[in-house]
């Protein structure tokens, strides 16, 4: 559709006036300097905001708007930003430019929109934005050491939260730790086989001489003579001339054979249900491959000839066919038994857990502590803090003995991230917008461009939910 408008030209005769002509403005159809209407130059604008440069000149050349995508951009960053209302509770939070690039966004907990956004997250630029912006009575975040200090200099009256899932991820991460450090007693949660008869061709893990154990061996006592000199992990690796992970990892193992990598054993296929029979036909004096393999297939096996001729394979030396037996769990898995709320566990998992404690009293004590804390997050109720701190720290278990030195140091921030409803939920939420936005840009937007659709998008929601 073309509209043909016709206004009027005003002349002024005015001698001091600047401007000696003057053209006529429709309301809602023409503006000033402004080559569109303000309802296309809107559109414009709402899909450089949703789709940034590439994606909105797309979008608006389907809607017969040819614009490029760097004329998109130039729309959207002339775009103004809504002005910034000081909010009482701020929320506090980091994320990933690229690599090991960090930014800093800001949000209102109040309103739950971002305020403002910026790269790094140094403590310096944080305090500069609350001394200029006074009135933060409350500011949630990590345990982060940056953002503690910042605050601490940019609004020192303002009550800091430390957020309860950080505090609990905390805790899971060192729950992890030793777990993998007592690698060697997760096989205790797999229940007893069948005994079976011995195999003499086999060998017991621990008395196998090879170039691999000698080598791990090495390193266990090398490692571990260092113990009580006080000295760090980066100080031994460099002494030794190895990686500070290889070091740590020595460290915290409790013996030279949790440190070798195991065959794990063979998992369940869909061939076991016809071992047995596969077994008998053996003894009875078939054995080929080939016809076992078309014998089974009559009784419903789908499977693959080759399956069938690996499995038999072990009956050709004289030796009992591999069953298959339960793999023990990870540590990450371990860990995860044991941040588990006890009512949400499976059966496997909770008589796995019964079976481990029967044999390792460091996790069982690990979490006992675990399900002290997390009944006083449940119940929001600090009064235990102090002695649940001191129990961590009479563990004998260093990762859990850190986790308390950090947590002191934090203690009041801590105290009001457990009593107090404050959390930063709505930072992670607007972290995890930022970065889908980020990754829309193909992670070459800069800074800038970031902050200017981050913020803008929110509002743009919040008025078109």
């Amino acid at each position: 559709m073309l509209i043909t408008l016709e206004v009027r030209r005003l002349f002024c005769d005015g001698v001091g006036c600047g401007r000696r002509t003057f053209a006529e403005q429709v309301d809602g159809l023409t503006v000033r300097y402004q080559r569109r209407s303000p309802l296309l130059q809107h559109l414009v604008e709402v899909a450089g905001v949703l789709l940034a440069g590439r994606g909105g000149a797309r979008l608006l050349n389907i809607l017969k708007v040819p614009l490029s995508r760097t004329s998109v951009l130039f729309q959207l960053m002339r775009m103004r930003l809504p002005s910034i209302t000081t909010p009482r509770v701020l929320g506090v939070d980091d994320f990933a430019l690229y690599a090991d690039v960090y930014g800093t966004l800001l949000v209102d907990a109040g309103t739950r929109l971002p305020i403002e956004l910026w790269a790094g997250r140094d403590a310096e630029q944080l305090a500069a934005w609350l001394r200029a912006h006074p009135g933060v009575e409350v500011v949630c975040r990590d345990g982060s050491l940056v953002y503690r200090q910042g605050i601490t200099d940019g609004a020192p009256d303002a009550v800091q939260v430390s957020d309860r899932f950080h505090l609990w991820q905390g805790l899971s991460k060192r729950v992890s730790d030793i777990a993998a450090a007592h690698r060697g007693c997760l096989p205790e949660t797999v229940p007893e086989p069948e005994p079976a008869a011995p195999s003499p061709e086999l060998e017991p893990f621990a008395a196998a001489d090879t170039p691999a154990h000698r080598h791990a061996r090495r390193l266990f006592e090398a490692v571990h003579a260092f113990s009580g000199s006080g000295r760090s992990l980066s100080a031994i690796a460099r002494e030794l001339g190895l990686n500070r992970r290889t070091v740590a990892k020595y460290a915290r193992a409790a013996s030279w054979q949790d440190c070798v990598r195991r065959i794990p054993p063979r998992r369940s296929t869909r061939l076991d249900p016809y071992l047995e029979y596969l077994r008998q036909r053996w003894d009875e004096g078939e054995h080929t491959a080939t016809v076992l393999h078309q014998e089974i297939v009559a009784k419903g096996y789908l499977g693959h000839y080759q399956r069938v001729k690996m499995a038999i394979a072990p009956l050709r030396r004289g030796l009992p066919i591999d069953t298959p037996r339960e793999r023990p769990p990870s540590p990450r898995q371990v860990a995860r038994w044991i941040t588990t709320t006890p009512s949400r566990l499976g059966l496997h998992a909770t008589e796995g857990l019964g079976r481990l404690f029967e044999h390792c009293s460091e996790l069982q004590r690990t979490y006992d502590l675990v399900r002290q804390f997390a009944d006083m997050l449940a119940g929001c109720d600090a009064s235990g803090l102090s002695d649940w701190l001191d129990d961590l720290t009479d563990s004998n278990l260093p990762a859990l003995a850190g986790l308390a030195k950090a947590l002191r140091e934090d203690q009041a921030a801590v105290l009001q991230g457990i009593t107090t409803p404050f959390n930063s939920g709505v930072n992670e939420g607007r972290i995890t917008d930022l970065k889908l936005q980020k990754r829309i840009m193909a992670g070459r937007a800069g800074v800038p461009l970031l902050r200017q659709r981050v913020i803008l998008m929110a509002h743009l929601r919040r008025r078109y939910p």
